[in-house]
């Protein structure tokens, strides 16, 4: 068996398009999340999301390009461009055929479907733009990065709603593991801040309807009413780690473990047991040689949604046993990034890489009011200084999808 490590990373996000500012936002604590500028939100009841800022396509694509490109494909085709150029190689040593793309989407080319149905509409089937299918459609990440690339191994998206990136990083992580790959482009991403999308999601009773940006996205608080819709993309170059030694790749950290499991329970409720997601953590640690009690720091899926953060902390507790689950450290980097849907995942797994590369533990922000069903340590303080080993980092996706991966700190 081989083994994994993470040796570039890419990310496009409320509070960073590149990986230093992104990082150092994380550390310090920084909210992405403002009031809706995307569409005229004056007349709805969510009035905030977290949105890209400061994002330049022009970085990664011609101008004429954008044109027939959907934004959640910009946001992935950047995010693996500056994964590429940060893990110092373009891998072209390696056989096309050892170099594989996963990288998936919860939703798609949301902004193409709302933008050519409305024309379809008002102009007819004639106007419909021919690209649309390709822009719409949720492999296209991972069929563009592979085009761009020449890569030409595994090459697929996945969709398990928000846990699609981590499935993604995980399913690379076998691969390579297993000796299919030698090095895989991994992750996911999102861009579905419209008018339609916030609508569906709002009426599903699934956002917050908070008025202050800084009191939207609050998990584990006990006056948290629902999540705050992301964007972006997160992707990470994973290699096999006698090939990233021999070229002398920067290691960030090593993905020792998988867990994936279904709740088959709910299309969108989470199982109250937390048996489900508990079983993920444990296959995540145990397949890296790890027990609960090693477990150092859990970067949380943590969405501030009233059921997902009283019973992701059930089966932390489950995963762990009830000692462990009381003295390990966990937080919610959505506070600051918002729900980055099909893009959650890969960004958290990246936090949870620096993390174990620095020596830090980031915290949750916006915190004020504890919840008893949510009582664990939520490092609700800010951003502390720890030498920690291992980590895991939880998605759990509408459908019952449940995906966690073991990080551990690359000591050679």
């Amino acid at each position: 068996m081989n083994r994994v490590v993470i040796t570039g990373v890419g990310v496009v996000t409320a509070v960073g398009c590149d990986k230093d500012t992104f990082w150092q936002n994380i550390k310090d604590g920084v909210c992405g999340i403002d009031y809706i500028t995307r569409f005229d939100a004056s007349n709805q009841e969510v009035k905030v999301a977290a949105e890209v800022k400061d994002f330049d396509p022009l970085k990664t694509f011609e101008k004429k390009e954008l044109r027939r490109t959907d934004l959640y494909t910009q946001y992935a085709m950047d995010a693996a461009r500056q994964a590429l150029e940060d893990c110092g190689s373009d891998l072209k040593d390696l056989d096309p055929f050892d170099v594989g793309v996963i990288v998936g989407s919860g939703i798609g080319g949301f902004t193409s479907i709302e933008a050519e149905h409305a024309r379809f509409l008002e102009k007819g089937g004639r106007r419909v733009s021919p690209y649309f299918i390709p822009m719409m459609i949720s492999n296209m990440a991972a069929g563009e990065i592979g085009i761009r690339t020449g890569f030409k191994g595994a090459n697929f998206g996945l969709v398990t709603a928000c846990a699609t990136s981590s499935h993604a990083i995980g399913e690379a992580f076998r691969k390579i593991k297993d000796g299919y790959l030698k090095a895989c482009v991994a992750g996911g991403s999102e861009g579905t801040i419209t008018e339609f999308s916030i609508a569906g999601f709002h009426n599903m009773k699934a956002l917050s309807t908070s008025q202050d940006p800084k009191r939207a996205s609050i998990p584990f608080d006990k006056d948290r009413d629902g999540f705050v819709m992301g964007e972006g993309a997160g992707i990470v170059i994973l290699e096999e780690l006698e090939h990233a030694k021999a070229r002398g790749a920067h290691i960030y950290a090593e993905i020792v473990g998988y867990g994936a499991t279904g709740d088959a329970y709910h299309i969108t409720s989470p199982d109250p047991t937390g048996v489900a997601p508990s079983k993920a953590m444990k296959l995540a640690f145990e397949e890296g040689g790890f027990t609960g009690a090693d477990v150092d720091y859990i970067n949380v899926h943590g969405t501030s949604t009233p059921l997902n953060d009283k019973y992701e902390t059930n089966a932390i507790k489950m995963a762990l046993g009830e000692e462990a689950a009381r003295k390990v450290m966990i937080s919610s980097t959505k506070s600051m990034t918002g729900h980055m849907l099909g893009a959650a995942g890969a960004v958290e797994a990246i936090v949870c890489a620096r993390a174990l590369e620095d020596g830090i533990v980031p915290g949750t922000i916006g915190f004020q009011t504890p919840d008893e069903d949510c009582d664990l340590n939520n490092m609700t303080n800010g951003t502390e200084a720890h030498d920690i080993k291992v980590t895991l980092s939880n998605s759990l996706g509408f459908g019952g999808h449940n995906a966690c991966l073991c990080l551990k700190k690359y000591e050679g």
